[in-house]
C-alpha cells in the first residue's frame, strides 16, 4: 500500500461520505436492518449510529485497516455487538443463510469482483432476508454516460478503484435477489458522480 492510499485516501473517503445527501440517506435506510447484520463496506463506521434497537449483532467487513480502526472505535458507542472484519467481500467468512439483513452503502463500485461479492452476499442472507443498498453509479443520460467513461481510469486511481459507470440496481438483480423497493436519481454534486440508486433487495423465499 502506497502513502496516498494510507494516509490521504482514508480521509477523502471519511469527508465524502460524510456529506448531508448522505447523511439522510443513511438515516433513512440503516434503521431498517433487523436481527443478525451484515455490512459489506463499513469503512470508518458512518453507518453505526444509524442502527436501532432491533438489531441483535453486526458483522462488518472490509479491506482497509486504516478505515476500520475508525469503525473499532465507533462501535464502541453503540450497543449491538459490532465485529470488523478487515478482509474483503468476494469471501464472506459465514455460513449460507446466517444473515437477517444486509447492509452496503457506496461500497459496490470499489469491490474489485464486483459479481463474486453479490453472489456471497446473497448466499450468506436467508431466504426473506433483506439487502438494503444505497449506490451511485451508471447515469441513465448518454451525455453524462460519456463524462463518466472518460473520466472513470483516472477516477478510479484517486478514489481507491471507485467505478462510476456500474449498475447497482442491475447488479443486484442479476444476482438473484428482487427489489420491491427502489428510487433513483441525481443529489447535489457534478452529474458523473452523484446519480444515486438506493432500496431495498430481498431475496425470496
Amino acid at each position: 500500500m502506497g502513502w496516498y492510499e494510507k494516509h490521504v485516501l482514508p480521509k477523502l473517503i471519511e469527508m465524502a461520505c460524510s456529506q448531508p445527501p448522505m447523511k439522510k440517506l443513511r438515516a433513512r435506510y440503516v434503521p431498517l436492518a433487523t436481527g443478525k447484520v451484515l455490512e459489506i463496506g463499513i469503512g470508518s463506521g458512518l453507518n453505526l449510529c444509524h442502527y436501532m434497537d432491533q438489531v441483535e449483532s453486526i458483522t462488518g467487513l472490509d479491506p482497509s485497516r486504516e478505515l476500520t480502526a475508525l469503525a473499532e472505535s465507533r462501535a464502541a458507542d453503540i450497543v449491538p455487538p459490532v465485529n470488523v472484519l478487515q478482509i474483503p467481500s468476494e469471501e464472506i467468512p459465514a455460513d449460507d443463510a446466517s444473515f437477517d439483513s444486509v447492509v452496503c452503502t457506496w461500497t459496490l463500485c470499489t469491490i474489485p469482483n464486483v459479481y463474486r461479492a453479490l453472489q456471497e452476499i446473497y448466499r450468506v442472507v436467508k431466504p426473506g432476508g433483506r439487502f438494503y443498498f444505497v449506490e451511485h453509479g451508471l447515469s441513465p443520460d448518454i451525455s453524462v454516460q460519456r463524462w463518466q467513461r472518460r473520466i472513470e481510469p483516472l477516477w478510479k486511481i484517486i478514489g481507491g478503484g471507485c467505478h462510476l459507470t456500474r449498475d447497482a440496481s442491475r447488479l443486484i438483480r442479476d444476482t438473484g435477489f428482487l427489489i420491491p423497493e427502489i428510487e433513483s436519481g441525481y443529489k447535489p454534486g457534478p452529474k458523473w458522480a452523484a446519480y444515486m440508486s438506493h432500496g431495498i433487495a430481498q431475496r425470496p423465499k
